[in-house]
């Protein structure tokens, strides 16, 4: 069994002004995101079908929504899908988002609505800007997820395996537990990101990166969910083991499938 690192959420604290880790993870990922969509975009290694008249500033902008999108949208999704029933009785907790609480599904639907946004303010194909944003996604759920674990949250189930911990939280039983936030940093953050890289890297059809982002993301959620504890006010929705998050992936995966095999029909 390894040692959780009983790390403070609070990095810093200057008076009655408190900046928290997961809020951290939050800034590196964007800011490491908008530097590589800057790098490609100077590379020109886009889809194929280039955004026509696209400047740096265009890039700028499609963060500032992007990032417009996971806030407001992750936030919402989290009190939507996951404690609707305590919101409305803590109303005034929605907007303590630097305690934790962010939905990976309702901050996707956030930024699909901000990329529709800006694909019509920008005369774009609305896919050739999903496709292009999303091979950098993973950078943001793998700091997010790394936020998760210093807050000692969204812990993994009980286990016996070697490098099983024990997180502080009462709620945790006191019990080793899968730290599953650090499978989901190295499957939904790293390994997502080297594959969607390396695919994108050469043109691709229209929709098939999206796809890939889709299939690959619900698969890597989907199969985490095995070892993770469910949410304590929802538990198991179904045969005992299917979660919340399985449920909103596996349309995720659907849909993956049906994208790539539309992106490569239509090459054919």
């Amino acid at each position: 069994m390894l040692s959780y690192p009983d790390i403070d959420p609070v990095a810093l604290a200057l008076g009655p002004i408190q900046i928290h880790w997961y809020g951290i993870t939050y800034v590196v990922g964007i800011v490491a995101a908008w530097l590589l969509l800057r790098w490609r975009g100077r590379k020109n290694l886009t889809m194929d079908n280039p955004l026509p008249g696209w400047k740096p500033e265009h890039i700028d902008d499609m963060v500032f929504y992007a990032t417009l999108g996971i806030i407001i949208g992750g936030r919402l999704g989290s009190v939507l899908f996951y404690n609707l029933p305590y919101y409305l009785d803590h109303p005034i907790d929605i907007f303590k988002i630097n305690q934790g609480g962010m939905s990976f599904h309702g901050g996707m639907i956030g930024v699909l609505l901000a990329m529709v946004w800006f694909a019509r303010k920008t005369n774009s194909r609305l896919f050739n800007v999903i496709d292009f944003i999303v091979p950098v996604v993973p950078i943001g759920l793998g700091c997010g997820r790394i936020g998760n674990f210093i807050n000692g949250e969204l812990w993994g189930a009980p286990s016996s395996v070697p490098w099983a911990m024990i997180f502080p939280s009462s709620y945790a039983g006191g019990v080793p537990r899968h730290p599953s936030q650090l499978y989901e940093a190295l499957l939904e953050g790293l390994l997502l990101f080297i594959i969607l890289w390396v695919y994108s890297a050469k043109p691709r059809p229209m929709m098939a990166v999206t796809g890939l982002f889709m299939l690959g993301y619900g698969i890597f959620r989907s199969s985490i969910e095995f070892v993770r504890e469910p949410d304590a006010h929802l538990g198991y929705l179904a045969f005992d083991w299917l979660t919340m998050g399985q449920i909103l992936s596996l349309p995720m995966i659907l849909l993956g499938i049906i994208l790539l095999v539309l992106a490569h029909r239509n090459v054919k």
